[in-house]
C-alpha cells in the first residue's frame, strides 16, 4: 500500500471568471477559501483512506491578492492528528506563470473530520519526524485551546432584533452544483456565501468597495444539502479605522418545513478599498443598545484572542526555513 501522504499541492491558473466586484482583475477572497478547502480535503482524505468533513477554518489572513492569469498554487501540510481529526495548515501562492517566483498571498489552519457510515471515524496517527515537525504539532495543539475559547465565546452571543446595527441577509437554494463527492455543500462553498454576505454588509455601511483582511473561528455544526433554503446574515459588529468586523451566521433547512438550522458561524473582517486600491477610513459604527454594546465588546475580545493566534500560527515555508536556521 503506498504510503500516505503529508503534503498535497494544487496548482492551476486563476481564470477571469474567478475576479470579484473591485473592478481590477484580483481574484474574490471567497473563491480563495473554496480553493483552500479543496486542497485541505484532497489532503485529509489522502491520509485517512476515508470521506472527511470540514470541521474549523481558523486563522485565514490574506496577504495579497491573486489575480486573473497567475499560476496558483495551494500547498497543504498535516501538522497534527487526533483520534478521528486531521489539522492540516494551508498556504496560497501565487507567480506569474513565465518567470514562477511565488509570493505567499494566504495562509490558515483547516480542521477535518474522518467520517465513515456517518459516525466520526478513527485517523492514522502522524508522528513528527523533525524538530520543526514538532514545533509545528505544538502550535496545532496550543491553538486546540485558543479555538475553544474563540467558539466559546461566539456561541455565547445573542443576536436578535434588539440589535441596531446593519445587516445584509442573503437567501437561496443549495443547488447540485454546491455539493461535494459526499453529496453535501462543500465547506468552501459555504464559506464563499460567507465571503460574499460579510462584504455586501461591509460594502453598504462603508459606501464603497470592501475586501477580505481576515477570516476567523468558521465552525462547521452541520450539513447543507441539496435543495435546502440557505439564509446567510451579515451583521456589523465594530469596526476600526479602516476595517468592519461582521459575525455571519449560515442556516438551512428543509423548505417545506421552514425550520432552519444553525450549520455554519464565522466572524469576518473586511477593509475599506478606495478607487486606487488602497484602504480607506471607514465610518465609525456606534454601539445603541445592550446587544450592540455586547457584540462590539465580543469583537474587542476576540481580536485579543487572535493577537494570541498570531504568534502561534503554523510555520509557511518561510518560517520554516528560519526555524531551521535558528535551531527551533
Amino acid at each position: 500500500m503506498p504510503a500516505r501522504p503529508r503534503h498535497t499541492t494544487l496548482r492551476f491558473l486563476a481564470a477571469p471568471g474567478d475576479v470579484g466586484s473591485l473592478g481590477d482583475d484580483a481574484v474574490h477572497s471567497g473563491r480563495i477559501l473554496e480553493w483552500i478547502d479543496k486542497a485541505a480535503y484532497a489532503q485529509a482524505t489522502g491520509w485517512s483512506g476515508t470521506y472527511c468533513v470540514t470541521a474549523y477554518v481558523g486563522n485565514v489572513r490574506f496577504h495579497r491578492p491573486v489575480h486573473s492569469g497567475q499560476l496558483v498554487e495551494v500547498e497543504t501540510r498535516l501538522v497534527h492528528t487526533g483520534s478521528t481529526s486531521m489539522h492540516i495548515h494551508c498556504e496560497v501562492r501565487a507567480a506569474d506563470p513565465v518567470d514562477r517566483e511565488f509570493v505567499q498571498c494566504c495562509e490558515c489552519l483547516v480542521v477535518f473530520i474522518s467520517m465513515a457510515d456517518g459516525r466520526p471515524a478513527a485517523v492514522p496517527a502522524w508522528t513528527p519526524q523533525s524538530t520543526v515537525d514538532r514545533f509545528q504539532q505544538d502550535r496545532a495543539i496550543t491553538r486546540i485551546g485558543l479555538r475553544k475559547d474563540i467558539e466559546q465565546a461566539m456561541a455565547e452571543q445573542i443576536y436578535s432584533s434588539a440589535g441596531t446595527a446593519p445587516e445584509c441577509t442573503m437567501r437561496f437554494l443549495a443547488s447540485p452544483s454546491d455539493v461535494n463527492w459526499g453529496g453535501k455543500v462543500h465547506g468552501g462553498t459555504a464559506m464563499r456565501w460567507i465571503d460574499e454576505a460579510a462584504n455586501a454588509c461591509a460594502t453598504g455601511w462603508a459606501g464603497t468597495p470592501t475586501t477580505s483582511v481576515y477570516a476567523g473561528g468558521v465552525r462547521f455544526y452541520r450539513p447543507i444539502h441539496i435543495g435546502h433554503v440557505v439564509e446567510v446574515s451579515a451583521r456589523l459588529v465594530h469596526t476600526g479605522k479602516q476595517t468592519m468586523h461582521v459575525s455571519v451566521h449560515v442556516r438551512a433547512g428543509d423548505p417545506c418545513t421552514g425550520a432552519l438550522e444553525l450549520t455554519t458561524h464565522c466572524l469576518a473582517v473586511c477593509a475599506a478599498v478606495g478607487p486606487d486600491g488602497t484602504p480607506v477610513p471607514v465610518p465609525p459604527w456606534i454601539p445603541v443598545s445592550a446587544e450592540d454594546l455586547a457584540l462590539d465588546e465580543h469583537a474587542r475580545h476576540l481580536i485579543a484572542l487572535r493577537r494570541r493566534c498570531t504568534h502561534l500560527r503554523p510555520l509557511s515555508e518561510h518560517g520554516r526555513a528560519d526555524a531551521e536556521l535558528a535551531g527551533v
